[in-house]
């Protein structure tokens, strides 16, 4: 450990922390608390939505997939990149027009039910605490690596460096602290993709040939299969990726921070040419590692591969590099982690407490108080479970979140906004039919049973045999949403669906 990781270290967090001491003075009211007021341009929110994707799976573990299974960890970053074309598609502009700071909001514009606000919190709670444990399994091992200190002991510092941020700055603070995490990221990405074109002369050919013999699986490591044998399998995972980013709370919960659905639509755009240039240049990384760092190195760091961009780092740039990207690596996961204990926690105090509990009585003291013991308990839950799962790799722990929220929440929305016969029954089936299957089927699969010891956390043979469910979670989310409507007594309100289609489409209120 030299001087220079712990001076960029401590400038980083030195940095954040200035970041929310102005943000708390600016915190006033429920608004500034979980959308930064709605005063955020399409530019400002686009980065800020960039830092909150960009996550440690996508730096840390995309990295290290495509180091250790080269084109099958490049699925990844095809299927986050493909995601926002969904987003902008079929998500923003409504979410937007029809919400106020939740995703629960966006749904009750049509069921004003509290067994709808509180299935759609329940959805929220689940995926953001699997969301938080793959970004503290990455910071621990960062920390790990670096200072040489204990797994536990890392993951409770980045625990409660993030809960400092939301208690105090909230979501203005968060949405700051993102725009410069992802400044500063492109910056690494740049800098480590050009170091590592240089080492080849800048011949992408080149690149490509000398991967296939730096690593034990020869040509098969530009191929698709070395990692995922089953076609249906990697169709799985990509349906998961590529539809769940439309139901990720802390990601739609950006949506609420600007002013309008077409400032919304403008932050997606300026978010989607970050993360595509950040994902392209993932496969530099990932070669580089291969190439530079090597299989056994890169193992022998973490076995979930997660130190891959790291170690590069100090292959081609030395000490000053290996310093800079490891901060900024902690930077991603602060920054992150900190809009998911933000959108945990408004889904705890705004949609719990505020709405069901209260019943829409609360005072702005009341949730304010509420959403900060909301963002402790939910800080304390993602810790003790990230304790437990140390040794799987990030991106694997991401896809998982991404399989739930395409499960659970997108059918719901795209149901809300599109079919007028949904209705409160069909709303509740489909979250809990495509929460609970999703989770089912997780706990079956080769990811928590396999018949080799160490390689996931219980010996035994799987029962279900893909390690993401989504192709039959999503569909059955989707069936849960149409049996519950169409079985259900109760009918939808018409006249409710036309005001939300034309709120959804416009932005504006329209009694029929």
């Amino acid at each position: 450990m030299s001087s220079t990781v712990i001076i960029l270290f401590l400038a980083i967090v030195l940095l954040t922390l200035v970041i929310t001491y102005f943000a708390a003075k600016q915190t006033q009211t429920t608004g500034d608390f979980y959308t930064a007021g709605g005063g955020l341009t399409g530019v400002q929110n686009g980065i800020a939505i960039a830092g909150d994707y960009l996550s440690a799976a996508s730096f840390l573990g995309i990295a290290g997939a495509i180091a250790l299974f080269g084109f099958d960890g490049f699925f990844y970053s095809i299927g986050f990149l493909i995601a926002y074309l969904v987003v902008l598609y079929l998500v923003a502009e409504p979410l937007r027009n029809l919400g106020k700071y939740t995703l629960a909001d966006m749904i009750n514009s049509r069921f004003d039910a509290k067994k709808v606000r509180g299935a759609a919190a329940l959805s929220t709670i689940t995926i953001v605490t699997f969301y938080m444990i793959a970004q503290l399994v990455g910071a621990g091992a960062l920390i790990q690596l670096l200072f040489g200190m204990d797994y536990w002991l890392a993951v409770l510092i980045v625990g409660v460096m993030m809960t400092i941020y939301v208690l105090f700055g909230g979501m203005i603070a968060t949405s700051w602290v993102q725009i410069v995490k992802a400044v500063l990221l492109m910056i690494g990405m740049i800098i480590m993709s050009f170091l590592v074109l240089l080492k080849f002369d800048f011949n992408i050919g080149q690149m490509f040939l000398e991967v296939k013999s730096a690593t034990s699986h020869g040509a098969d490591y530009l191929k698709p299969g070395l990692q995922y044998t089953q076609p249906i399998g990697t169709l799985s995972l990509m349906l998961a990726l590529v539809l769940g980013t439309a139901g990720l709370p802390h990601i739609l919960m950006r949506f609420f921070t600007v002013k309008d659905a077409k400032t919304a639509r403008s932050s997606v755009i300026t978010a989607t040419w970050i993360i595509g240039i950040f994902y392209i240049l993932t496969l530099f990384l990932g070669f580089g590692a291969a190439a530079f760092v090597g299989y056994d190195t890169i193992i022998a760091a973490n076995p979930g591969g997660n130190m891959a961009a790291p170690l590069l780092a100090q292959a081609i740039g030395g000490d000053f590099l290996f310093a800079f990207i490891s901060a900024v690596a902690f930077a991603t996961i602060l920054a992150v982690v900190a809009g998911l204990v933000l959108s945990g926690a408004s889904a705890f105090a705004h949609d719990l407490y505020g709405q069901i509990i209260k019943k829409g009585k609360a005072t702005d003291k009341q949730q304010m108080l509420a959403a900060r013991y909301a963002s402790l308990g939910v800080s304390v839950l993602a810790i003790v479970l990230a304790l437990f799962a140390q040794y799987l790799n990030v991106a694997f722990l991401v896809s998982l979140a991404f399989c739930i929220a395409a499960s659970a929440n997108l059918p719901v929305i795209l149901y809300t906004v599109y079919w007028k016969r949904f209705n409160t029954a069909g709303a509740v089936t489909a979250m809990l039919t495509g929460l609970f299957s999703a989770l089912i089927l997780v706990s079956i699969s080769p990811s928590v049973f396999s018949p080799v010891e160490g390689a996931a956390l219980f010996v035994g043979e799987p029962l279900f045999p893909f390690t993401n469910p989504a192709i039959i979670s999503v569909p059955l989310g989707f069936l849960g949403g149409y049996l519950g409507t169409v079985l259900s007594k109760g009918k939808s309100d018409m006249k409710r669906y036309a005001e939300v289609k034309v709120k959804a489409n416009t932005g504006y209120k329209h009694s029929v």
